[in-house]
């Protein structure tokens, strides 16, 4: 009996600790589970050097499949691909989806410049890694004003482009960019309002160690939306230049960079292709990817 309740106690002493531990680091909790649903699925989690830095990446799909590369945005990581990768990997792609320098899992050097055109020498640096020779390539955000240079950079390498609710038109946001590091609930209700039509109401706990999160990667996020906002890496020129397919795809109600920037885009890439989805905002990929994934597979079939 006394070895029963002493098993009992620790296994309740245990029970309170993870309660605790929950309580106070929630999104470690979240990413715990995240991080097993991708073993248990298939996704397999890898890490490189490209240019003496440690990038993370996530793959998924055939081996023999081509290749797909897919870049988040800012304050984003590869997990964000989440919901529209398994449509590329379901229909035989081989997708991979780096965590930038500074980002999810990958190394945050205090040197590193986090600029846009930093961070797309590092996506052609891991697809030299990775022995990547011609790739379908897709960003999202920030990501997608990455993979505009990329494109340019290295045209013959890119089978085909797709941006999604992109930066780098040289267009200055007519919101608060300091919402990207919020600092208080009011501002990450804020954030939340311009990411999405809909936000989900989020508990005090969780909110609270989203911001402690937010504090401690502000200065990352800080140094490359102040690069991006000088407008040196502004892509109204690039775009007119590039030769492969392109498809932009939009969220009707993107607050944070509007529809009208797309539409500005698909009329610099005469061959692009514009898809707008209703109802959706400017996590479109995330929100809309039953409607999205489909349209993205037809378009690197071809």
């Amino acid at each position: 009996m006394t070895a029963a309740r002493k098993t009992l106690g620790t296994i309740a002493v245990l029970a309170i600790a993870v309660g605790v531990g929950f309580l106070l680091r929630p999104l470690s909790y979240f990413d715990g589970v995240m991080y097993l649903h991708e073993m248990l699925t298939g996704v397999d989690s890898r890490s490189t050097s490209v240019h003496g830095y440690r990038v993370h990446y996530l793959v998924q799909g055939p081996a023999s499949g081509e290749a797909v590369v897919l870049v988040h945005g800012l304050g984003g990581s590869a997990e964000d691909w989440r919901n529209l990768a398994p449509y590329l990997a379901r229909a035989g792609y081989r997708v991979y989806m780096p965590d930038l320098p500074g980002y999810g899992r990958s190394e945050r050097p205090a040197e590193f410049s986090y600029s846009v055109r930093d961070e797309a020498a590092i996506v052609i640096g891991l697809m030299d890694a990775l022995g990547l020779k011609q790739i379908d390539l897709g960003g999202w955000s920030m990501g997608g004003w990455i993979v505009q240079l990329v494109a340019g950079e290295v045209p013959g390498r890119i089978r085909r482009l797709m941006i999604f609710d992109s930066a780098g038109l040289h267009v200055q946001p007519d919101w608060d960019t300091r919402l990207f590091t919020p600092a208080t609930a009011d501002q990450l209700n804020q954030l939340d309002a311009l990411l999405m039509p809909h936000p989900p109401s989020v508990p005090g706990f969780v909110a609270r160690d989203i911001l402690r999160v937010s504090a401690e990667r502000a200065w990352v996020m800080q140094r490359a939306m102040a690069s991006m906002l000088t407008g040196h890496d502004a892509t109204d020129q690039l775009l007119q230049q590039l030769k492969m397919p392109v498809l932009i795809v939009w969220g009707e109600q993107d607050s944070i960079i509007p529809v009208a920037q797309g539409k500005t885009m698909h009329r610099l890439i005469p061959q692009s292709e514009f898809d707008v989805f209703a109802g959706c905002g400017h996590l479109a990929p995330l929100e809309c990817s039953d409607e999205m994934g489909p349209r993205v597979v037809e378009f690197i079939r071809r």
